[in-house]
């Protein structure tokens, strides 16, 4: 059996190359999180059990590799052994969408009256999604996810020096790098302002500002995902959202909290919203989430103000307790090993454990409501 791994994987899909991608998971697991552009089939009961005709019907072109994918790589083994006793060049996922999870691709837009150009990090195996600015020869980096390689090799790519970095709040759903990268690239960390975290950082309040470059970002107080939750205004043309606002839902307000709490923190986030929906309805929303895989497209992820105010149902509701209310009857299961990642982030994590962040990330994100 040939084995391939996620970054391999990866790399064949952004330059494009031909590749059948099997997955071959329960529906439930499918049904949570996918590798864009991959073909299901439901025989992952089958293979358990040895059925060596499970994959019989499968239609695949004989001139391109294939690529099995299960949970964390057996089943996938299987599958590929059964593939390839047909001829067919197949390979299984090593350690499958355990690794997938890390998997990423990127896209890229410039402000046009600024010049300011956005690379987006799109984790597409987690939803999560970061982004390095850069104005002159200097870089921010907003919501590290990914490792910290993956920001230093962009930033040096296209000429930057990464002089600071910094979370929208502190997260639970993925363990946060920018205070890796900071260790490694010497660049300040900024944070927004709480008593919650236990490493050395900056903070950062309504009314401050960063300048880089000809670029200045500014921070904007959006409590109610969480208490410390911050947008970040980017030359008056484009907003950080993190996870108050996606492009079609807007940010939980229960993890980490009571029920009380929660409905507190639903009606801060309504008055967040609010502020965020004064502002100017071109300004562009870059959210830190996708709840379905980043596609490798190279198209951002982004709409103006207006797009997802007409979208996201919840914007329209008419006071801040019909919107706590609406909110609190939606809320959806906790991410996986949440607890665990919030305590990793409360502490940092300046060196980076692959096996820790695979056992503990892999799933898909689940910070929206819609």
């Amino acid at each position: 059996m040939k084995t391939i791994d996620a970054q391999t994987l990866s790399e064949w899909l952004v330059i494009g190359k031909p590749v059948s991608v099997v997955d071959v998971r329960s529906q439930a697991d499918r049904d949570e999180w996918w590798i864009p552009g991959s073909t299901y089939v439901n025989v992952y009961e089958a293979l358990k059990h040895g059925d060596t005709t499970a994959l019989s019907a499968l239609n695949l072109p004989d001139d391109v590799p294939v690529v099995t994918v299960c949970g964390r790589g057996y089943v996938a083994g299987i599958a590929a052994q059964q593939l390839e006793a047909r001829g067919l060049n197949a390979y299984a996922l090593e350690d499958g969408m355990r690794a997938w999870s890390l998997a990423w691709n990127s896209a890229e837009v410039v402000l046009p009256h600024t010049g300011t150009r956005i690379i987006q990090v799109r984790r597409t195996g987690k939803g999560c999604l970061s982004y390095i600015i850069g104005s002159g020869s200097d870089a921010i980096v907003v919501d590290a996810s990914l490792p910290v390689e993956v920001y230093i090799q962009l930033a040096r790519e296209h000429g930057w020096k990464i002089k600071s970095a910094m979370d929208t709040h502190i997260h639970a759903d993925h363990i946060s790098r920018s205070y890796a990268l900071t260790q490694h690239t010497g660049a300040t960390l900024f944070m927004p302002d709480q008593q919650r975290l236990k490493f050395p950082h900056a903070t950062l309040s309504a009314g401050d500002s960063i300048k880089f470059g000809s670029a200045k970002l500014s921070p904007v107080h959006t409590p109610g995902h969480t208490q410390e939750s911050m947008s970040y205004l980017l030359d008056n043309a484009a907003l950080f959202t993190g996870d108050t606002l996606f492009l079609a839902a807007v940010g939980r307000p229960d993890l980490h909290a009571s029920f009380e709490a929660a409905r507190d923190r639903a009606q801060l986030l309504h008055a967040s919203l609010q502020k965020i929906l004064k502002m100017d309805r071109s300004t562009l929303i870059f959210p830190g989430h996708t709840n379905t895989p980043a596609p490798f497209d190279q198209q951002i992820i982004a709409e103006s103000l207006a797009v997802v105010t007409e979208r996201t149902a919840l914007l329209h509701s008419a006071d801040r307790d019909s919107f706590a209310n609406a909110l609190l009857a939606r809320i959806p299961a906790v991410p996986a090993n949440h607890s665990a990642i919030i305590e990793i982030n409360e502490n940092g994590w300046p060196n980076e454990s692959q096996d820790i962040s695979m056992d503990l990330e892999a799933g898909a994100n689940r910070c929206a409501i819609s």
